[in-house]
């Protein structure tokens, strides 16, 4: 490789060091090509999506069990907490049945 082509390669990685971003090599099927970088994109961008993703993929890649009280969470951030609904049903001892 030539010297300038040698400069502008540093100079290119310097500039991406700046910005907290690294270059790297990663081998997959050719299949992954483009949901490989497109989720390298996304990442890049440093938002709260790309968090969400990052912690996403993290989880799924440790294999960790999710926590517990997931759905207590959500029934707790619903619009209809402090509704008054009332839930309660009627007891039925079922039908009779002769055998």
């Amino acid at each position: 490789m030539a010297n300038s082509q040698k400069r502008a390669v540093q100079n290119y990685r310097s500039r991406l060091s700046e910005r907290g971003l690294a270059r790297f090599e990663v081998l997959g099927l050719q299949s992954d090509r483009e949901l490989i970088r497109s989720l390298a994109r996304r990442l890049a961008e440093d938002s709260a999506n790309a968090a969400r993703i990052r912690a996403t993929v993290k989880n799924t890649i440790a294999g960790e069990p999710r926590k517990k009280g997931g759905i207590l969470a959500a029934l707790r951030r619903s619009p209809m907490v402090g509704a008054e609904l009332d839930l309660s049903r009627l007891r039925d001892k079922g039908r009779k049945v002769d055998l």
